[in-house]
């Protein structure tokens, strides 16, 4: 057994999923019968799909806490080849922001609540609990890795883990992904007290409010997450229902079809679900598609 298998199986233990990494720090390529995802992806990928392969394909989604599949003849190759170990942090529990450098770190330690942090070879990574999309150069410097991602395992790290802040789960709403077109959907503006002026809440309760939605819905990437984000409309419609307004809820609707759309569901069916869940709370407002 060699050291990295070791290490992967004590934080299998510990209900962590893992997989083997290259020794370029990338996950290994599919194998013959998955490449270019013939065989049409793991289930538990955002495309679900019918795969059965026993190796560690599909990079973060073969991640597994199993200790029959991790010392299994089939992943026992890339074991004997593998450069480190990694983990999946949404699988875990997890929220991982990935610092690569200097100036990010000392942009985290001026922006975001202390948190465990783990000492990188560049930088940091500071980890807080709970899950979220994941998202590539939210800053200069800073990914946020999360469900459906990877990262490197480099110890257990120090200080005292908190609870993931909207400080961190707002980040990607600002990201305009690699490739995008004009035709794509734009980020979406972030609901403020200062718009709000007829709420009779405070911005902090909202914000609590929202973010536990949003993770609600982010949560249920396999299936559901539509169903989720019309329960979570409709309750925080509810809340406002005694203001006298105006509380600017479509934006707060923008943000809960954001993270519905993050996770596959169509923005046109998020829109509706929004707006029903809206309409059923007894709010009136315009569609979440303007917001």
């Amino acid at each position: 057994m060699n050291e990295h298998l070791r290490e992967a199986l004590e934080l299998v233990a510990r209900s962590v999923p893992v997989l083997p990494l290259r020794e370029g720090k990338g996950p290994f390529g599919n194998c013959s019968a998955c490449a270019k995802n013939e065989c049409g992806g793991r289930p538990n990928m955002k495309s679900a799909g019918t795969c059965a392969c026993p190796r560690p394909c599909h990079a973060w989604a073969a991640a597994s806490t199993s200790a029959d599949v991790v010392t299994s003849a089939a992943w026992a190759a890339a074991w004997s080849r593998a450069g480190a170990v990694a983990y999946h942090p949404g699988g875990a529990g997890v929220t991982v922001v990935d610092l690569d450098n200097a100036d990010a770190v000392a942009w985290a330690r001026e922006a975001l609540p202390a948190t465990r942090t783990v000492a990188t070879t560049r930088g940091e990574h500071w980890i807080y609990l709970g899950t979220m999309q994941s998202a590539n150069g939210v800053r200069p410097g800073v990914d946020i890795k999360s469900l459906m991602a990877y990262a490197r395992w480099l110890g257990p790290g120090e200080g005292q883990m908190i609870r993931l802040p909207e400080t961190v789960t707002s980040l990607p709403r600002y990201v305009v992904p690699a490739g995008a077109v004009a035709s794509s959907p734009m980020p979406r503006a972030a609901w403020t007290r200062a718009v709000a002026t007829g709420c009779r809440h405070t911005e902090r309760y909202v914000r609590t409010g929202l973010d536990k939605g949003v993770a609600m819905v982010t949560g249920h990437r396999e299936q559901g997450a539509a169903s989720q984000a019309f329960g979570v409309a409709r309750f925080l419609g509810s809340l406002h229902l005694e203001c006298p307004g105006p509380c600017d809820l479509q934006t707060l609707g923008g943000e809960i079809v954001a993270a519905a759309t993050s996770v596959g569901v169509p923005e046109a069916y998020a829109v509706r679900a929004v707006d029903r869940g809206f309409t059923e709370a007894g709010i009136a407002v315009p569609s979440t598609q303007m917001a």
